[in-house]
């Protein structure tokens, strides 16, 4: 998935000399809305890969993005694309953590993602908002080469490069805005997601069953639930 500003980040910021005789891995490859991988390969890479969870357009491989690294093994790929995927995955450390190490020494990497005030799209699901200062913190073991807000719609756009000498970050303690709480979380509880698809899938139309001082009290319930 990609949407114009994405690919105008992808094509302002990267070089045929960056990509030309190298190897390129995809992630989150599924072609809804736009790809930046034209762009890509019109400068000659050495292969492109392409994967997500399912099979479609721009899709080489299924392969889950928790999977990238005992699939592919380790320092295999000299550029990683990434566009709005992260804010989809539950557990984004160990997305990004893959994306680290699924990278040679001097590698490049490209991520687009969603910031706090984008609105909910489940591709299946949504979970996370970054913000420039969330990815500034959670790739400080890369060489940052760009990083900039989407200046259409809330989102952050990163450019960076995986050190030759590379000593992979702690990100446990970071917390990250997340729709599912409205608040910065560091991890989702299961309940907090159960709670959360509810609201989204059923609530809807249940609550058009029910007199309004009925949901006012269903709505404190869910609020209070969320609290655990």
């Amino acid at each position: 998935m990609c949407h114009p500003s994405c690919i105008e980040f992808v094509r302002t910021n990267l070089t045929r000399k960056e990509v030309e005789g190298n190897s390129v891995l995809e992630v989150g490859s599924l072609n809804v809305n736009g790809s930046v991988r034209p762009i890509v390969q019109a400068f000659g890479p050495s292969s492109y890969i392409g994967v997500d969870i399912q099979i479609g357009a721009g899709v080489d491989e299924i392969c889950d993005a928790y999977d990238i690294v005992s699939h592919f093994g380790e320092d295999q790929f000299d550029l990683l694309i990434s566009t709005e995927l992260l804010e989809h995955v539950r557990d984004w450390r160990k997305v990004v953590s893959n994306f680290k190490n699924v990278l040679k020494p001097g590698g490049l990497l490209f991520i687009t993602t969603r910031s706090k005030g984008f609105g909910y799209h489940g591709f299946p699901f949504d979970y996370w908002r970054f913000e420039v200062s969330d990815m500034r913190d959670i790739f400080s073991d890369f060489i940052v080469e760009s990083i900039v807000n989407d200046p259409i719609v809330p989102g952050v756009f990163l450019k960076a490069r995986k050190p030759e000498i590379f000593l992979e970050n702690n990100t446990r303690a970071l917390s990250v805005f997340t729709i599912i709480t409205g608040k910065r979380e560091k991890n989702i509880s299961s309940l907090n997601v159960f709670l959360f698809r509810g609201k989204y899938r059923l609530s809807p139309i249940v609550l058009r069953t029910f007199p309004p001082r009925i949901n006012a009290t269903l709505g404190d319930l869910y609020h209070k639930l969320q609290k655990l």
